[in-house]
């Protein structure tokens, strides 16, 4: 018979959970100087923007107007937008594999980062904290209530009280050194 090893490693989503809790704290100290200089850039090109906005919108009605009189014509290529569908479908496919690349190393990233937040120190004492509990002794046996005095035998079993069971000692566990 094999002996399996006892691993007492806090499981990687916490881990995880706890390097992402982290890096959004960081951050969020960083927003009121991230909140003063976006108020700023508001407050300087606001006209800028609206400027930007009217051409984007000329563009896109000359781009509609175009599109509208390709249609009417009836120029279209069956085979060229099924080429160009199949490419853009590999290059989605693409994408998606990358993006679960990304999501895999950033979610390695988390992990370490949130195995340096919590330290060792978690590790080593839910280390102590288990062998302290294998070390106590097993808690007291339940045992059954005294018999039932004879008067109390000839009563009916709905009219009987229930017997009581004595409760094991409370275990506790030692605090951590």
């Amino acid at each position: 018979m094999t002996q399996q090893t006892k691993s007492t490693r806090i499981p990687a989503p916490l881990y995880a959970a706890a390097g992402a809790g982290d890096l959004a704290y960081q951050q969020l100290r960083k927003l009121p100087a991230v909140v003063n200089e976006l108020s700023e850039k508001a407050a300087a090109g606001s006209v800028d923007l609206r400027e930007k906005a009217v051409a984007t919108l000329r563009a896109a009605n000359t781009a509609a107007t175009n599109l509208r009189g390709k249609a009417a014509t009836a120029d279209l290529d069956v085979d060229k937008l099924r080429d160009a569908a199949k490419r853009n479908a590999a290059v989605v496919v693409a994408g998606a594999f990358a993006a679960q690349e990304k999501a895999v190393t950033v979610y390695g990233k988390l992990v370490a980062h949130g195995e340096r937040v919590l330290g060792s120190g978690v590790v080593q004492a839910a280390d102590t904290i288990n062998a302290d509990i294998e070390a106590t002794e097993a808690p007291a046996e339940v045992t059954a209530a005294p018999a039932a005095a004879p008067a109390e035998a000839e009563k009916p079993a709905a009219e009987k009280p229930a017997a009581k069971a004595t409760r094991p000692a409370k275990r506790t566990r030692p605090v951590a050194k």
